[in-house]
């Protein structure tokens, strides 16, 4: 706007927010300087809708934080004697109805995946807010903005004229909400999310807005770019002068290198990009390219750097804060006796597997703070390298006011840093004595530096007469183990169900995690939880569930059995007063299909949960989950076929199934 005024003639220039100062009064043509008025309102009104964005994003932030306190506290009820001996029923009031229903509805409709070729295994909750995000900035995008087009004379040169048109307005307005959108896309991706600390989400569950905002961000700056190429190329005259003398300005020098990051970050963020560069040298490049991408954006258009300055404070907070954090868990008495930083040592555990990749689980102590339930921590290894950290959900339940704190981790080794890893552990168990190797399992040592814990807590808001299902596949176990033994050490609830199901490829894999799977089959019976165990490949001894000093009693004619899914019951034999026994199933395969190395015996899960859910006495639901993307997507659309809103509504608290999962499988 600054080279189509007469800069000589200025009587004074009006200052206008984020845009270039304004020469008045207008000394051109009266098409342009209805042009020009047209340009600045539309720039200043776009201004203040920018501010309505964030004051609506603040204002929704607000509501949410107070909505969740009041959602915690429980409403007042009137308590009824019950008949019969029968216990006493409580007459839900109609807010409290009303509390339990909605969530209901809206899971019943929005839990299943949406269109997964577009969006991946992504929840239509995500998409609807996703898809309203996208209509509010269209909105802004062109409200305010009076559209026309003016024909005006070149000066010195008759016959040839300018078009003035309203595009510039327009790219002007996408460009601005470019600017303004990028502090909330740094947000949507930091792990100390503020985020996280209103809404109590998982700072996870903010990748796929995070991502999506990044197209719409590229979007508007690809309008931006091409509107401005139409005006400075074809409607300003003489051509090609104009279009020389405005591409060679530093600004635009900048404009074009903000661009040209941009894409590159689209580009190397798609799935094709990932798997052709690794997601370790993606993240890290992602990180040096965004911050660059906004310096250039800077050059750019330094006027608009109210946006991106709180998007590089942010980010910068975000790496301090891991690393404060690091300091904080590492800073403990060293063996001289002195305060210092200090390693954690952790015992491996390695569980060769050729086929589906190696196996390795750490075990150690370190003193801190105890973590809650459903939290996971980032494990950086320095033997191996201290570039790269990975999110591990801890095994063991956390003691509080205890000194110190005991980790247990399972991980199986793919490729990168996990596989490093497990080779590392593979060679250090080779050096061992023989004495101190076993068949499947040998133990070595292994430097981890802590950070975290991050995530929320996954129990805290169980209630006594919810009913818990887990379901886990492979090593999503670490998920949801902490899960029941954090029930397990609570007092026992009467009519509360839970259930087990884990599937697994072989029977050895039940060695992973023999210790908590022991703990937790002494206590089923009290705790009237059942446990089964899906076997989907190979064919091991009958009575293999666990190494000989986990399993007891016997086994029935199990031998005999033919059936992919036939069942393995054992008696607990160390309370035989008892009228009940531990319900523990192994459910295998068939010999001619392990020949074939056909996945047999792969559990119906819509029948599992509805059959959990049909045969709960009273109260709610909650299923959690953790394993592969296959199954977490069954899982939503049979949880959200489970759910009732209009029987929750009418007091039928059973139809109320909340589905929670480990959100880093998105990663």
């Amino acid at each position: 706007m600054v080279h189509i005024q007469n800069m000589s003639e200025a009587n004074a220039l009006e200052p206008h927010w984020g845009y270039a100062d304004r020469v008045v009064p207008c000394t051109n043509d009266p098409g342009s300087c209805a042009y020009l008025d047209v340009v600045y309102r539309s720039h200043d009104v776009g201004m203040y809708y920018t501010g309505i964005i964030w004051a609506t994003i603040g204002g929704i932030l607000l509501i949410w934080a107070v909505g969740r306190q009041f959602g915690r506290r429980q409403a007042s009820g009137v308590q009824l004697p019950g008949q019969d001996g029968e216990q006493p029923k409580v007459r839900k009031s109609a807010l409290e109805r009303m509390r339990k229903a909605i969530p209901a509805y809206v899971r019943q409709y929005l839990l299943p995946d949406a269109a997964r070729p577009i969006f991946g295994r992504t929840t239509r909750t995500q998409v609807l807010v996703l898809v309203v995000l996208a209509a509010y900035l269209t909105v802004w995008s062109f409200v305010g903005i009076v559209y026309g087009k003016w024909v005006t004379p070149v000066k010195n040169m008759p016959g040839v004229y300018n078009t003035r048109t309203s595009l510039g307005a327009f790219a002007d307005r996408v460009g601005v909400l470019a600017y303004a959108l990028t502090p909330l896309s740094i947000m949507l991706s930091s792990r100390e999310s503020i985020l996280s600390l209103v809404t109590r989400l998982p700072y996870q569950s903010f990748n796929f807005l995070h991502r999506w905002l990044g197209y719409i961000i590229f979007v508007q700056s690809a309008l931006h770019t091409i509107g401005w190429c139409i005006i400075e190329i074809k409607l300003y005259q003489p051509q090609p002068l104009v279009a020389n003398e405005w591409i060679k300005q530093l600004y635009m020098i900048w404009g074009v290198i903000a661009m040209f990051l941009l894409t590159l970050l689209l580009v190397l963020a798609t799935p094709w990009g990932i798997r052709l560069t690794g997601y370790e040298f993606f993240r890290k490049f992602h990180y040096v390219l965004a911050m660059v991408y906004i310096g250039a954006c800077w050059g750019h258009w330094e006027q608009l750097k109210v946006f991106l300055l709180p998007g590089l404070i942010v980010w910068f907070l975000d790496r301090a804060i891991r690393l404060v954090r690091t300091a904080l868990l590492h800073y403990n008495f060293l063996p001289s006796g002195k305060m210092g930083f200090s390693y954690a040592t952790a015992d491996i555990t390695f569980f060769s597997d050729e086929t589906s990749g190696d196996i390795v689980r750490l075990d150690f102590e370190h003193p801190h703070d105890a973590w809650n339930v459903g939290q996971h921590f980032y494990l950086c290894f320095p033997e191996s390298t201290i570039w790269q950290s990975h999110p591990f959900t801890p095994l063991s339940l956390p003691v509080f006011n205890a000194n110190k704190q005991k980790h247990s981790y399972v991980f199986r080794a793919k490729k990168g840093e996990t596989k490093r890893i497990a080779a590392l552990s593979a060679r250090r168990a080779e050096r061992l004595p023989a004495s101190e190797k076993t068949t499947s399992t040998a133990d070595a040592k292994l430097s981890v530096v802590l950070n975290g814990p991050y995530g929320e807590s996954v129990t805290r808001d169980l209630s006594d007469d919810t009913n818990v299902m887990c379901i886990a596949g492979g090593t999503g176990i670490t998920y949801i183990l902490p899960v029941l033994l954090d029930l397990a050490a609570r007092p026992r609830t009467k009519d509360r169900r839970m259930a087990l199901v884990w599937v697994v490829r072989h029977r050895k894999d039940l060695k992973w995690v023999a210790p908590e799977l022991d703990a937790l089959r002494r206590q089923a019976r009290d705790l009237g939880l059942e446990i089964h165990i899906y076997v989907t490949r190979g064919m091991e001894e009958s009575r293999a569930l666990a190494p000989a000093e986990m399993v007891s009693g016997t086994t029935g004619e199990h031998e005999k059995e033919k059936d992919i899914a036939h069942e393995v019951t054992f008696a607990e034999t160390s309370s035989s007063s008892s009228t009940h026994s531990t319900s523990l199933s192994l459910h295998g395969v068939r010999e001619s299909d392990i020949a074939a190395d056909h996945i047999a015996n792969r559990p119906d899960l819509e029948k599992l949960v509805r059959d959990f859910v049909d045969a709960n006495v009273r109260g709610r639901t909650e299923v959690f989950a953790s394993g592969p993307g296959e199954m977490i997507s069954e899982l939503r659309s049979v949880v959200a076929g489970l759910n009732k809103g209009s029987e929750v509504w009418k007091g039928e608290e059973r139809w109320d199934v909340k589905l929670t999962c480990d959100d880093r499988l998105e990663w």
